[in-house]
This record gives C-alpha cells, sequence and structure tokens, in this order.
C-alpha cells in the first residue's frame, strides 16, 4: 500500500505563475498593491507562497480579469468581505471559477479536436 504524498506547504513563485497562470512581475506587481499579498522568504531571499496566499491571489486574479474590477475595487472588495468574514467563502469561489475555466477551455480543445479529425 502507498503512502499518500504529502501536501506542499510552501510553493516558489514559478510554481505560482505555474498554477494561477500569471507572470512573475504580475505577482510581484500586486504584491506592491494588495497588502494581504506578502509571501514570507526563505534563507535564498526567494519568495515562498502558502496554500492561503495562493487562494488569495487567485482571488485577486478572478476579481480584476472575469470580474473587471479596478485594483481599488479589488482592495475594497476583499476588505469589505474580510471585514465581514466572508473572505474565505469569496477566496473558494474564485478558485472554483479558476477551474470552471480551466475545465471548460480543456472541453473546448478536446471537442475542436475531435471535430477536425471527423472531418479529416
Amino acid at each position: 500500500m502507498n503512502a499518500p504524498e504529502p501536501v506542499q506547504e510552501f510553493y516558489s513563485i514559478g510554481e505560482v505563475c505555474d498554477l494561477t497562470g500569471l507572470k512573475p512581475h504580475v505577482l510581484r506587481y500586486w504584491e506592491s498593491q494588495f497588502k494581504f499579498l506578502n509571501p514570507a522568504k526563505n534563507r535564498s531571499g526567494n519568495r515562498v507562497y502558502q496554500r492561503r496566499e495562493i487562494e488569495l491571489v487567485l482571488l485577486v486574479k478572478h476579481l480584476l480579469y472575469v470580474e473587471k474590477f479596478t485594483i481599488d475595487g479589488a482592495r475594497q472588495k476583499v476588505d469589505e468581505r474580510r471585514k465581514n468574514g466572508e473572505l474565505r467563502d469569496l477566496s473558494f469561489g474564485a478558485l472554483h471559477a479558476d477551474v470552471l475555466a480551466s475545465l471548460e477551455q480543456s472541453l473546448q480543445e478536446l471537442h475542436d479536436l475531435l471535430h477536425e479529425e471527423s472531418e479529416g
């Protein structure tokens, strides 16, 4: 019987970019604009993100790219939800929306591929 793989606790900026589809300079800029995005740094001085911070990155991405908030508007929305204790629900909703969008894109690509093969 195989032991389950341990859950990764810390992620590099490159891993976060892969998970979120964002560029490193975007993450660094968002850190300057959203005080709650403040990853720790390891002994080498590299950013290390925890799962909670990745959820917040996905929330900011959702607010900016999907809901079309400005930086200030997204900051206000997060602050408002944090004060009301609703931040966790909001970030989970953004995570689910991101996963669904990714699945939808994958399904569309598969559909297109199958359609091309059936015509050829």
